[in-house]
């Protein structure tokens, strides 16, 4: 896997060691799984534990886990820490109370060179989101440095965007488009990138 995938490709399949943060149970999760589920999946990359910025981060999505969830997705945050440290930091910040989604295990960085978020100096993953689509397309991608925390009202947005235009291939949605807001109708879906490119994700 040492390529890096880029948005419209198929993802390769992976799997991690996760640390569910709802039962407190060890166990594994792959992109295979998830696709024979039908979910979105989104993929929250994150510096490391016993952090400054990555509690408030993972606190955010939290907050909105279960709009994810009727949209469809299912949420993996992840570091190159162990399950092991996840239990721990979990059960000791207060800030991660909240949190019901799971968190993967990526302590060979495979997966994190996979995403292009691997820093191979510090061994951290840089601050990186990517949205695959049920069918494993990587319809989104972000990735920020180590100091910008995200917001997960923007990712939000951004899954049920996706989810919404894959099921509407000859529609697309404006800037700041929100979920029941109107939509553009593309000119010619035939020949519209926008088009081709929602018919792609759907397929």
């Amino acid at each position: 896997m040492s390529d890096i995938v880029k948005v419209g490709q198929p993802v390769p399949d992976f799997e991690m060691d996760v640390y569910n943060a709802k039962t407190h149970e060890f166990g594994k999760i792959s992109l295979a799984e998830l696709r024979k589920d039908k979910k979105w999946t989104v993929l929250v990359f994150y510096p490391a534990d016993y952090t400054f910025v990555c509690p408030t981060e993972l606190a955010d999505v939290a907050g909105k886990y279960d709009e994810f969830l009727k949209a469809g997705a299912e949420v993996i945050s992840v570091s190159t820490d162990t399950k092991f440290v996840h239990l721990a930091w979990q059960r000791e910040e207060k800030l991660l109370n909240g949190i019901k989604y799971l968190m993967g295990a990526d302590t060979t960085g495979k997966v994190s060179r996979l995403f292009g978020v691997y820093d191979e100096g510090s061994g951290l993953a840089l601050r990186g989101t990517f949205i695959i689509s049920p069918d494993g397309k990587l319809a989104s991608s972000e990735i920020n440095f180590f100091n910008v925390g995200r917001s997960a009202g923007e990712l939000l947005r951004k899954v049920q965007a996706n989810a919404y235009l894959a099921q509407h291939p000859a529609e697309v949605c404006p800037a700041n488009w929100t979920q029941g807001a109107k939509t553009l109708k593309t000119a010619n879906n035939e020949a519209s990138l926008v088009g081709r490119v929602a018919e792609a994700l759907k397929s």
